[in-house]
Formats: C-alpha cells, structure tokens, sequence
C-alpha cells in the first residue's frame, strides 16, 4: 500500500438564490479558501456555488483542477464557467452526499433545505462544518450549535470569509491530507 499526498478540500454549500452581499462573500471565501491552500467543491450550479468557483478560480494561488463541481444531472456543460472538474453525478439530491464525503470541511453559506441536508450530512459523516455567521438561510442560523448528541462539537461560526478559510484550514489539519491505495 502506498500513499500520495493530496490537497485538502472545502466543500462549499449554499443555495443557488442569494443577495448580492451573499454572493459577494462567497467569491471572497472561494479566493480564501484557495490562498489557505485548500480546494473547493460545490454543488457547481449558480449562486453561492458560481460565486464561491469564481472566487477559487481567480485567486492568485489558483491552480488547474482546484474547482470541482459535484453536479446533480448526467451533463457536464450545465457547470458554472468557472469549474475546473465537473463531476456530472445523475443523483440529483442525492449527489449533496457525494459532495460532503469528498469534502475534508464543510462551509455554509446561507442556503435553503438543500444547504440544510448538506449540513446535516456532514454532520453525519462526522466532518468538521463551518457556518459563515451574518448570511441569510441556515448556516447562520445553526452556528455555535451541536445537531444532535452523537458529536460532543458543534457546528463553527466565522465572522469572515478569510476567517472561515483559517479556521477550514486549522480543522483539516496544516499537514497534507494522506489517502492510501
């Protein structure tokens, strides 16, 4: 058995209507998350999942395959432009699992029942989840709570998207994340 290093990655959930300021925060988280030395997984639609790609997409740090976009049908070109590997699913809903099982971290942003089913998935799947605090929808509204009782954590706030993007990084670890084969 051996092993290869690889980058960790920041699945970002949120929902594909968002304000502006929403929008705004999400491209920021995107270009931070990136700079952390992270990659970035969405649901790879519009919204906070374009804005989020677009800012992973222009960060100084941005490299070939760091945007991925989980998507929920069988058509690759339904991806937003800034998606370097779309991953065309055919799960519809369903495809929220795969995104939160390839994600090291799970961040929040606003987001309606999809977001909320993502949260609650990482929950289960025991992954860290950081909510950016001051957004419209549930992950504001969850942070500095536990979901249930099979984990003693709860779920993170971040007051920024630089800071969600430190605290991403300190959660996964400042080691590369190892898988073997």
């Amino acid at each position: 058995m051996s092993t290869s290093a690889r980058r960790p990655i920041a699945a970002v959930v949120g929902g594909q209507s968002a304000s502006p300021e929403t929008l705004a925060l999400a491209k920021a988280l995107g270009q931070a998350l990136i700079e952390q030395g992270l990659r970035v997984a969405t649901g790879g639609l519009g919204g906070v999942m374009s804005a989020a790609s677009q800012g992973a997409r222009e960060a100084p740090g941005w490299r070939e395959g760091d945007v991925i976009g989980v998507l929920p049908g069988l058509d690759a070109s339904t991806a937003n432009p800034y998606v370097d590997v779309a991953v065309p699913t055919g799960l519809n809903y369903a495809r929220n699992t795969v995104l939160v099982a390839m994600g090291d971290v799970v961040i929040a942003i606003g987001g309606g029942a999809g977001t909320l089913s993502e949260i609650a998935l990482a929950w289960q799947h025991n992954k860290p989840v950081i909510a950016l605090l001051g957004t419209e929808g549930w992950g504001s509204r969850l942070a500095g709570a536990p979901l249930d009782a099979r984990r003693t954590d709860v779920i993170h706030g971040a007051e920024s998207p630089h800071a969600a993007a430190i605290l991403a990084r300190s959660l996964v670890g400042s080691r590369e994340v190892h898988r073997g084969f």
